[in-house]
């Protein structure tokens, strides 16, 4: 089995390819070894010890390291514990668990208002189609928050959390596009 490797805009992250499908539908996010806890494959990621963040998407799986760690150090430990879990076809999730369900938190998302279904639909179509896919070549993904007077709420995942540049992807890629196709949407934001 090879597993290949791909730099993301983050440098304390890579996105790693093990070639199969990790997540069959969503994606999930670890921040913490407690969160890991779900998972065998991101509780074994984050005991390695300088391990900050495990993201899997559909067919991938990124990993974040901690300020002042060194990929060169890290790497053949993750690649080694990402080669063993799929040569051996070991679950991804804990079994009898719903572990494998990302449920937004409440306290970060935001009541729509129902007089604004229409442009929040645009808003969602526009992110699910056009932002999400190319968000996860990236090793990452953002998720929809809210849309209040004008501004969207989004919560930035995996690779484009803590990135160096997703205030310049949020503010030159993301809001242009959505203030182009929606005129109601005024500003980009981050939860």
């Amino acid at each position: 089995m090879l597993i290949e490797t791909e730099l993301t805009p983050n440098p304390a992250t890579i996105k790693f390819l093990p070639g199969r499908e990790v997540m069959g539908a969503g994606t999930r996010d670890f921040a913490s070894p407690e969160d890991a806890e779900a998972s065998p494959l991101a509780d074994a990621l984050f005991s390695l010890g300088d391990v900050t963040g495990v993201f899997f998407g559909s067919d991938f799986v990124s990993v974040t390291i901690a300020p002042g760690a060194e990929w060169s150090d890290v790497k053949p430990d993750v690649l080694a514990t990402l080669l063993d879990h799929f040569s051996a076809n070991m679950p991804l999730f804990a079994p009898g668990s719903a572990a494998g369900i990302m449920v937004p938190e409440d306290d970060a998302s935001f009541a729509d208002n129902p007089e604004d279904a229409e442009i929040v639909e645009q808003i969602r179509d526009l992110i699910d189609t056009r932002v999400r896919p190319a968000v996860a070549n990236d090793g990452g993904d953002i998720i929809y928050r809210g849309f209040d007077k004008g501004t969207v709420y989004l919560k930035m995942q995996g690779a484009c959390s803590g990135c160096p540049s997703s205030s310049a992807t949020l503010k030159n890629g993301i809001e242009q596009l959505l203030k182009h196709y929606v005129p109601e949407v005024t500003e980009v934001r981050a939860v």
